[in-house]
């Protein structure tokens, strides 16, 4: 494999860097902060066709001496998240401009996305550690690039949390290299296959503390601690990315560690990892539903309902892991539907508290007056989060519960169940938000209204969130081709 090949297969990822070198360096000599957008939106679109072109081509490759692997699985999710980096850089360009540092803030947003699309490839241990890493410490600084109070404080939980999960990520990587002396996902999946019985307890050891590491990554209780205050105390538009992008990789991270690094569901501790997913996709239901329920603020709230939705995705990893077919596709498939209606939520929150500078739930009264476009993508959003037909949320929501049912484990049936329940606790504050957009009166008659690329974007979400409730096998079918391709 010449090195044309080797660039060729992380392609999308050196786009994304150089956009990134690029913006800084342009920073330097020119303060005209539209060349920083239109650099980042080049960066974007450059990356998402040279993935759309692997995908079409459906190139399958291993590159850089094993240490990362381009599949339908690293491009799918790639797709997710370059979309979402490149929706909210659109819909965020006004807020962006007013920024001391927006030049900062479009680098960092590139160089998170460039590591979260290595990080959908990477195939080996030491790869999938160093950028969990470059997208956390681009993330710390996100979260804390305004210069306030709130945001100092979002910023300094969400590096000292960081620090301590990607210590204990780190603990488990190394039990097991140290039992199994090899961090190639395939290596250590021919080590699995055959380890005896006696390397049980520290292989389960190893799989618990990288479930704590990547429970951090996708706001799992009881690894949520960060996600409310993070979410209330960062720009709303690094909510967005953080609840869509950094969950859609670290979902990714985990399919393909328990696929390519222990064999799916037919590894000897499957039903022990299926039952530690069973308990905190319920830890993580039962924490975020309740606390939201308690919440006045709108970025608070979602934080919360991030943890909560969380949940309902682990519901997928506990069936693949006790054998479901469908688990793991049905897993993918909500994270991809998740990008449209978490972006839809929280874009639609951004401009409110752009525009009032505040994101109290009472500023969304009457909002339906105000900002029709607004409260209808937002109402859209809260439908589909909330499961009800015919929202892209209630098929992923069918998908999933209905993988976990098809796994035939009565632990699996009694988590449908207590999901089910959830689903309807959070109708509670959902609905009780739209009814206050639709039936309150608003506390002013001011007109808000969004400019032209957030009008798009929001349009967008919108119509990605009925198009996919309508006509979801498109997607559906995409989803189940990503995951054959980790089989």
């Amino acid at each position: 494999m010449n090195l044309a090949e080797h660039l060729n297969v992380i392609g999308p990822a050196i786009a994304l860097f150089v956009g990134s070198g690029a913006v800084l360096l342009i920073g330097l000599v020119s303060p005209a902060r539209a060349y920083s957008f239109t650099l980042t939106c080049l960066s974007l679109i450059v990356a998402v066709v040279w993935l759309a072109i692997h995908h079409i081509a459906g190139t399958e490759s291993i590159a850089l001496g094993g240490s990362v692997r381009i599949d339908a699985f690293s491009n799918f999710f790639s797709i997710v998240i370059v979309v979402a980096t490149l929706s909210i850089v659109l819909a965020t360009r006004t807020w962006a401009d007013t920024l001391e540092r927006s030049i900062e803030f479009y680098a960092l947003l590139l160089t998170a996305a460039a590591s979260m699309t290595i990080l959908t490839q990477a195939s080996d241990l030491i790869t999938i550690f160093i950028a969990i890493e470059t997208t956390s410490i681009s993330q710390f600084i996100l979260v804390a690039i305004v210069k306030d109070d709130k945001g100092a404080e979002a910023g300094l939980k969400y590096l000292l949390t960081g620090a301590v999960a990607a210590a204990v990520l780190l603990y488990g990587f190394v039990f097991l290299f140290g039992v199994s002396g090899v961090v190639s996902l395939d290596q250590i999946l021919n080590f699995a296959e055959s380890a005896p019985e006696e390397y049980r307890l520290v292989l389960l050891l190893s799989l618990m503390f990288i479930v704590a590491g990547l429970g951090y990554k996708m706001a799992l209780a009881p690894f949520h601690g960060w996600a409310p205050d993070v979410y209330q105390g960062a720009p709303s538009a690094i909510g967005s990315f953080l609840s869509v992008a950094s969950k859609a990789t670290g979902f990714a991270v985990a399919l393909r560690l328990i696929y390519s690094g222990l064999g799916g569901g037919d590894f000897y501790l499957a039903t022990d990892l299926s039952r530690i997913f069973v308990i905190l996709a319920v830890a993580s239901m039962i924490i975020g539903n309740l606390g939201a329920l308690r919440q006045t603020d709108a970025k608070r709230l979602l934080g919360y309902s991030s943890i909560a939705q969380a949940g309902n995705i682990a519901v997928g990893l506990a069936a693949l892991t006790a054998g479901s077919v469908s688990g793991a596709s049905a897993v993918t498939f909500f994270v991809a539907t998740y990008l449209f209606t978490n972006l839809g939520a929280f874009l639609s929150v951004h401009f409110i508290r752009s525009k009032l500078g505040s994101s109290e739930l009472t500023d969304f009264a009457g909002l339906i007056k105000r900002s029709p476009l607004v409260a209808v993508v937002l109402s859209i959003s809260l439908l589909s989060l909330t499961g009800i037909p015919p929202t892209a949320g209630f098929i992923a929501k069918v998908y999933i519960f209905n993988a976990a049912i098809t796994g035939g484990d009565l632990w699996l049936v009694a988590l449908v169940g207590v999901a089910v329940l959830n689903t309807a606790i959070s109708a509670y504050y959902y609905l009780r938000w739209l009814r206050m957009m639709w039936l309150d009166e608003p506390s002013e008659d001011s007109v808000l209204r969004p400019d032209g690329w957030k009008q798009t974007v929001l349009v967008s979400m919108m119509a990605g969130i009925l198009l996919i409730g309508i006509l979801p096998n498109p997607l559906i079918n995409a989803a189940k081709t990503a995951v054959e391709s980790l089989v």
